[in-house]
């Protein structure tokens, strides 16, 4: 049998409506088989927990119209240890904005264009409170994602 795919969800959150939508990623995600998902303040996670995952998600709010400097955070930590290592990790994003959200997006895109990642699905962007049917587009993103995972699509 071979071994779990490994999920990481890495996110920030201050008001708390980001925290809804990571917790609801994960319920998403563990409705697959097959893949131990593992949800990580941004601050908490570093280069091991990144350079152990076969796929990624990055939640975070709107910050003066970009991403949180926590989860700038993150990168800035682990940019240079992973260097070279992850080309080509699948990987998506969720924002909470309380605004437009495709600043955050673009930014956190042009990153993950550094690391030589791979985006396997549209940002999920959560504008204004947090609604059922955003909660439920995370868990969709969620279980999308670890199903490819599984399934090796990606």
């Amino acid at each position: 049998m071979a071994p779990a795919k490994r999920l990481l969800i890495v996110h920030h959150t201050q008001s708390g409506n980001t925290g809804m939508l990571a917790e609801a990623v994960l319920r998403g995600a563990g409705r697959v088989d097959g893949v131990d998902t593992r949800l990580m303040r941004a601050f908490d996670a570093g280069t091991d927990d990144l350079l152990a995952c076969d796929g990624l998600l990055l939640g975070t709010p709107e910050n003066f119209g970009t991403m949180s400097g926590a989860l700038k955070d993150f990168f800035d930590r682990t940019y240079y240890p992973c260097e070279g290592k992850l080309v080509g990790l699948p990987y998506a994003v969720f924002v909470s904005a309380g605004n437009d959200g495709t600043g955050a997006v673009r930014e956190i895109g042009r990153i993950a264009n550094g690391y030589g990642w791979k985006q396997v699905a549209e940002a999920l962007i959560a504008r204004k409170e947090i609604t059922a049917g955003h909660l439920s587009a995370a868990e969709e993103l969620g279980e999308a994602m670890a199903s490819g995972l599984a399934m090796g699509i990606f």
